[in-house]
């Protein structure tokens, strides 16, 4: 009986391959995580679709995106690894405990990381964080520091950088602002405080995008960093610039909405960093490796997501 069960199973090269590519959305980087060939995993994602009779991936020319069969394989696979790896790692990593130093981008801290320490703690207890809010390049070679969460281009030498995540920027209101002061169209934006994270590089990326160039003379504020534009907004102090990161949070408990349907890749990305020397360390690796695994847990969720919505969209149409 064990047996036939195990036979029926396809080959987990094949799994891995498929299952990096759609938490990735891209064969490249699924690629460069299994240290494989772009060809190689083409190959098996191709021989997994071949054994199962069905397509799993629609292939794009930048990004692959998932079928419903795929969308409904991935979960199940995403967890099955993670487990495999939680298990591994609970065999052969030594004891982890003491304190660790963590320095993150302030929005980003408090709108991701922080909501999500619970359950870093429930998984290792005899960890004792200490986290600060900061960009500063400077911190990564910082002695007291020991791992950097940084927003950039990561061109950062003599240390262990990694990219961790790419985001897309929309512009979100608090639903107070847009009831007294209705954003139906881009060109309504002329009418309301334009709130800045940085030196404006942002907004004008996103407006281009728009077509809205010409809003560079509506009133704007300048507010130094992403959690204080963030915290403006919530405030109905006018329209910020949310991302797929940091705004998802308060747009899913209603704090604020995005008026319009245009997210543009951000030109920087979130990297970690850390000392080449500490980065073997038994308890860096440890919050480095759960801040990857959590990050790619909810990518995958959104994906899901994501094409549960074209899905419908589609149905909506043919019906």
């Amino acid at each position: 009986m064990d047996f036939a069960m195990s036979a029926r199973l396809p080959p987990l090269n094949p799994l891995r391959a498929f299952e990096a590519a759609a938490r990735h959305g891209s064969v490249t980087r699924a690629a460069r995580e299994l240290n494989v060939t772009h060809g190689a995993v083409s190959h098996q994602i191709r021989s997994l679709e071949a054994a199962l009779k069905v397509t799993l991936l629609e292939r794009g020319a930048r990004r692959v995106r998932l079928t419903p069969h795929g969308a409904a394989l991935l979960p199940t696979l995403t967890v099955a690894f993670q487990e495999i790896a939680a298990a591994t790692a609970r065999m052969t990593r030594p004891t982890t405990g003491g304190d660790l130093v963590v320095s993150c981008v302030p929005a980003l801290l408090s709108l991701w990381l922080i909501p999500r320490l619970g359950r870093f703690s429930e998984q290792f207890p005899g960890i004792r964080l200490r986290v600060l809010g900061s960009n500063d390049p400077a911190d990564v070679f910082d002695p007291d520091i020991d791992i950097c969460i940084r927003y950039g281009q990561g061109e950062w030498n003599d240390c262990w950088v990694r990219e961790w995540a790419e985001i897309e920027l929309f512009p979100v209101a608090s639903p107070t602002l847009l009831n007294m002061r209705p954003l139906r169209s881009v060109k309504d934006l002329a009418d309301h405080v334009i709130l800045h994270a940085d030196g404006g590089r942002e907004w004008q990326t996103w407006q281009t995008a728009a077509k809205a160039l010409e809003l560079e003379r509506g009133p704007h504020h300048f507010m130094g960093d992403a959690r204080l534009a963030m915290d403006a907004a919530l405030a109905g102090n006018g329209v910020a610039l949310g991302d797929n990161m940091t705004a998802s949070r308060l747009m899913a408990n209603g704090s604020l909405v995005a008026p319009f349907d245009l997210a543009v890749p951000a030109v920087d990305r979130f990297y970690v960093a850390c000392r080449n020397e500490v980065k073997a360390a038994p308890i860096v690796s440890v919050f480095i490796d759960w801040l990857f695994a959590a990050h790619d847990e909810e990518d995958a969720r959104a994906e899901i997501q994501a094409t549960a919505r074209r899905s419908l969209r589609r149905r909506g149409k043919t019906a």
